[in-house]
């Protein structure tokens, strides 16, 4: 069982930057892909970026490739997604997600969800 709590949204202007952190619960999380989801009102969850379990593969959606870093740190068994140059269409409510099936970029593949946190960004 692991849980996850997202924090570190919040409103910026275009071109600013943001880092939200997931911080996660029970010894375990090392042995769990990461992944990073986003939803705007009135549209689908959409994948934005994921890592394995393993820390060898980070993979990114186009929309964000560039801008945006994920990483995690293990041993503080928390996963962080730094955004940068960010834009108006990155406005969503931001969850972090932990899984292990074998597709980092589908959110089926992920069991345990957080809460959310709202990142909003004004033009």
């Amino acid at each position: 069982q692991v849980q996850l709590v997202e924090s570190g949204g919040g409103l910026v202007q275009a071109g600013g930057s943001l880092r939200l952190s997931c911080a996660a619960s029970g010894r375990t999380f090392s042995r769990y892909n990461v992944g990073w989801f986003r939803q705007a009102p009135g549209k689908e969850r959409q994948f934005v970026a994921g890592n394995s379990w393993s820390g060898g593969t980070t993979i990114y959606a186009d929309s964000v490739k560039g801008r945006f870093t994920m990483s995690r740190d293990n041993a503080k068994i928390t996963a962080y997604l730094q955004m940068n140059s960010l834009k108006p269409e990155d406005t969503a409510v931001y969850y972090c997600a932990a899984g292990v099936g074998l597709s980092l970029g589908s959110h089926r593949e992920y069991d345990y969800w957080g809460q959310g946190t709202q990142v909003t960004v004004s033009s």
